[in-house]
């Protein structure tokens, strides 16, 4: 008897998930077009989706947080900081970057609102206030209600406390850091059929105007990032090298960034970087260190996306953002950047920390990770591109500017 050919959702099974949520959202897009009706009846397997994000979110902050402050080595920082000062800048520089996009080019949600409570904060004021009654929360209740501020606070003491612990408790926590990673992984996998019924349903009910405010959106975002790659990291490299940047920066966007874009993972670009730091003749006492820990904090993709669709569903929403307020928001969103997780979307599951300082509700929130996720397929491909080749570029200018630097002492 021949071997039958692959059915139809084994070749499914088959494809990226990139392949995967493009083929949901078309789906999605055709059935709210043929079958309007039918298309709205789908509105529960979104709603599933949203609900085990939101369940798995505030667990994934705060073991991940708490493991990878856990497990960072001590002496570190004497060989690398200057790379992780440009780290910090650029991070913080892509969210100022994403404040000022978001003002001039502001975006528009579709969001169900219907009974929940929206209390906008009055100013800055207001906001500190807030923001410090968050990170005193007791901690189980900052899990139960998804207080992302207060997971935040006591996963970064709880990571410094365990640093001093025993390599076995370290261990520990780093296999369980792994475990909720696959648990994420999982959930994601389903994204296409989360993204299909939130597609389908939000087009049947609100009609093709939303698919406007997308585009609008993912425009914004892309915007934002091209700027940060092509204006601000020269600008950053620049000033510290006082050449030319532009030779270095668009090396390390073709080496480095266009492999990132497809493979989706700064950890999976980690040996890219590597072999491109070697042949730029970098220390590899030094790169071997400050790249694989940029994978982990140095995120300017994903500060520009946390701001951007924070500010999206603030404007939505009508809330009066003062300047005070989002230069908190950019300090926050360049925080919530350096933890945000290595897996494919995990940047969006921070958006709630972000809402969480307009008195955005997680329910809401919760809608803009999902918007994050259908527009994801070229949102988080540019996103890691820049993040990764950011990682490569500011190790290199640090190396070449401490090496000038020494040389003109000399």
């Amino acid at each position: 008897m021949t071997a039958s050919s692959p059915s139809l959702l084994q070749r499914l099974k088959r494809l990226s998930l990139v392949s995967q949520i493009v083929i949901g959202l078309i789906a999605g897009i055709a059935l709210a077009l043929i079958a309007p009706e039918v298309a709205k009846s789908t509105a529960f397997i979104g709603k599933v989706f949203v609900s085990a994000l939101k369940a798995v979110a505030p667990i994934l902050v705060f073991v991940l947080v708490m493991a990878s402050i856990a497990n960072h080595k001590h002496g570190q920082e004497t060989h690398i900081r200057p790379i992780l000062f440009l780290y910090l800048l650029g991070t913080f520089a892509a969210a100022v970057v994403a404040v000022v996009a978001s003002m001039m080019f502001p975006s528009s949600l579709v969001l169900s609102t219907h009974d929940v409570a929206v209390t906008a904060p009055g100013g800055i004021s207001e906001v500190l206030q807030s923001l410090l009654l968050s990170v005193v929360d007791n901690p189980v209740s900052a899990l139960m209600n998804a207080n992302f501020i207060g997971i935040l606070a006591w996963a970064i003491g709880m990571g410094v406390a365990i640093r001093h612990a025993g390599d076995t408790t370290r261990e520990v926590l780093g296999d369980l850091s792994n475990g909720v990673t696959l648990i994420v992984r999982l959930v994601i996998r389903f994204a296409p059929l989360g993204i299909f019924g939130l597609v389908a349903s939000t087009l049947a009910t609100s009609g093709f105007g939303a698919l406007i405010g997308y585009v609008h959106l993912l425009a914004v975002l892309l915007g934002c990032m091209l700027f940060v790659a092509l204006v601000m990291n020269p600008v950053i490299v620049f000033w510290k090298l006082r050449r030319n940047p532009y030779p270095l920066v668009l090396m390390c966007l073709r080496e480095s960034g266009i492999t990132a874009f497809f493979t989706r993972s700064s950890a999976a670009n980690i040996p890219v970087n590597l072999e491109l730091s070697k042949r730029l003749g970098l220390h590899e006492d030094t790169y071997s260190v400050s790249i694989p820990l940029g994978a982990t904090i140095n995120m300017a993709g994903a500060a520009i996306t946390i701001t951007v669709l924070t500010l999206a569903a603030v404007h939505t929403l009508g809330i009066a953002v003062d300047i005070p307020t989002a230069i908190l928001l950019s300090m926050v969103a360049a925080i919530c950047a350096c933890g945000a997780s290595g897996v494919a979307g995990g940047s969006l599951l921070l958006i709630p920390l972000a809402c969480g300082l307009f008195g955005i509700p997680s329910e809401i929130a919760m809608q803009v990770v999902a918007v994050g996720f259908i527009i994801g397929v070229l949102q988080d491909s540019a996103e890691t591109a820049l993040n990764s080749s950011t990682d490569v570029l500011f190790t290199a200018a640090a190396c070449l500017g401490e090496e000038a630097k020494a040389e003109r002492l000399a």
